[in-house]
């Protein structure tokens, strides 16, 4: 068993959103988490779904040390006190079964309801529900995860090319998505149905996952929140003591980890939330 690492948290928050972090995948990015988690303390620490791909899992198994480091560091913070809430999303319904109970310091749950330091209810869900295709035709998801899959793969290689030639990491399904007009209509479509529910049941905003698209942003004064995924833009949706919530996004490792957020809540575009 590994020895466990001494903190080098620099900065403390009041709470934590991670989503889609396909732990058992070879696209996971978790060396960047574990780094991002090392060197972030918080009260509350929300794990929005899809942290384990059980569909990428039951076709091959794939599991580095990372990955168990990953895990090792969220029930250590559990350990320490943070309330860590686990809500699992459609790559890792399995765990859906234990709704409601708590392991290891754990609360793993449907879905949570979050109070911000500035007074704002909070509905937490994966977002899975929103979605048509994983409702009405679960092997049409099926097909295009493995697409995703094989898209990550070239885009290894590409990027790999890239970096000898010291150009920057380039996503090419994040491109494929802004290009194809289906695709950003969907992001658009999830975003507004996810805000209309949180309106319908009386929260004042929700913060989700599924689509990996991090954003922070307003429909009608309903707050949208997506914690992005930690395959490809590397991100964490956080709160600060006063109740301000923005994006980070982590894309180094090492001393230098490097942390750029998007603009503060009050800050956000305002979009109706009918279109």
């Amino acid at each position: 068993m590994q020895a466990e690492e001494p903190d080098t948290a620099s900065r403390r928050l009041r709470a934590i959103w991670i989503s889609d972090v396909h732990l058992g995948t070879a696209g996971c990015q978790a060396e960047h988490l574990l780094d991002f988690l090392r060197r972030h303390e918080s009260d509350y620490l929300y794990l929005v779904g899809d942290i384990v791909d059980g569909w990428q899992l039951k076709k091959s198994w794939y599991w580095k040390q990372s990955h168990n480091d990953v895990l090792q560091k969220v029930l250590r913070k559990a350990r320490k006190g943070t309330r860590v809430v686990y809500i699992p999303g459609n790559h890792d319904e399995a765990a859906r079964q234990y709704c409601g109970l708590d392991f290891g310091g754990i609360a793993i749950r449907l879905e949570a309801e979050h109070l911000t330091a500035d007074g704002k209810r909070l509905l937490i869900l994966h977002g899975d529900e929103f979605d048509g295709v994983i409702q009405y035709a679960k092997w049409l998801a099926y097909l295009g995860d493995s697409l995703y899959t094989f898209i990550l793969h070239l885009n290894r290689h590409f990027n790999w090319v890239r970096m000898k030639f010291g150009l920057p990491y380039w996503s090419l399904s994040q491109f494929l998505k802004h290009k194809v007009k289906n695709a950003v209509n969907f992001i658009s479509d999830f975003e507004r149905l996810v805000a209309s529910e949180a309106r319908r049941r009386n929260f004042d905003g929700v913060i989700c996952g599924h689509i990996h698209k991090a954003e922070v942003t307003l429909y009608d004064g309903v707050v949208y929140g997506n914690c992005g995924d930690w395959v490809e833009s590397l991100s964490a949706l956080v709160e600060d003591a006063d109740g301000h919530l923005s994006i980070v996004y982590w894309t180094q490792t090492g001393e230098h980890g490097a942390a750029r957020a998007t603009p503060v809540l009050t800050q956000a575009r305002e979009h109706p939330c009918v279109s």
